[in-house]
């Protein structure tokens, strides 16, 4: 389907190109957030005639971006939440809850400017994009851990996980005799176990 775009599409086009999409992307994203119009003749005629309103408002609503990003891009956001002994969220942060913490921040942003293409499910620092209008992107450190001096480590540059597992590993040690085959019991053993069983006394 070939549209004409009202606003810049990141690996798309700029306003007022007319650009070739497939059906389902026009009709369920495009068409219906009024990124697009159908392009036909009917449509040519109005986007000309009001392309100077349409441009004027986009420079407008960048200008507003562009003014907000200075606020928040690099901005770290931490978020406490349970998570096992591997650091698996009992849950998930989705872009709604990073939305509202930024909002409870005094950020303006909505969650549908938040590029999220998964949850995070997991504890450590993660960097998302923020795209406040389609010219305008920026980046905050999000810090999900299991106590605020988890995500003080974390926030220092400590990968928290790897540091348990070196515990983990440290603490489960292993004594080896060499020459033994899996499974074989050290002589040692062996002898101990012979000197505990009591001697057998024949009686004369």
């Amino acid at each position: 389907m070939d549209v004409i775009l009202l606003e810049r599409i990141e690996k798309l086009g700029a306003i007022g190109d007319v650009v070739k999409v497939k059906n389902g992307y026009a009709r369920n994203f495009l068409l219906p957030r009024g990124k697009a119009l159908r392009a036909n003749e009917s449509n040519k005629k109005v986007f000309e005639a009001n392309r100077e309103r349409i441009e004027a408002q986009n420079a407008e609503r960048r200008s507003a971006a562009e003014k907000e990003s200075k606020t928040i891009d690099g901005t770290t956001v931490q978020l406490i939440r349970q998570a096992s002994n591997t650091g698996q969220l009992y849950g998930s942060v989705s872009a709604r809850d990073l939305a509202e913490l930024l909002e409870a921040e005094g950020h303006k942003v909505a969650k549908n400017q938040i590029v999220l293409d998964r949850p995070i499910k997991a504890i450590g620092m993660q960097d998302v994009k923020i795209a406040l209008h389609p010219e305008v992107s920026v980046t905050i450190h999000v810090n999900v851990a299991r106590s605020p001096e988890e995500a003080e480590l974390q926030a220092q540059g400590v990968d928290v996980m790897a540091q348990m597992f070196e515990k983990d590993v440290a603490g489960f040690t292993e004594e080896r005799v060499e020459g033994l085959e899996p499974g074989e019991i050290a002589p040692e053993a062996t002898e101990a176990e012979g000197e505990e069983a009591p001697a057998e006394t024949s009686e004369a």
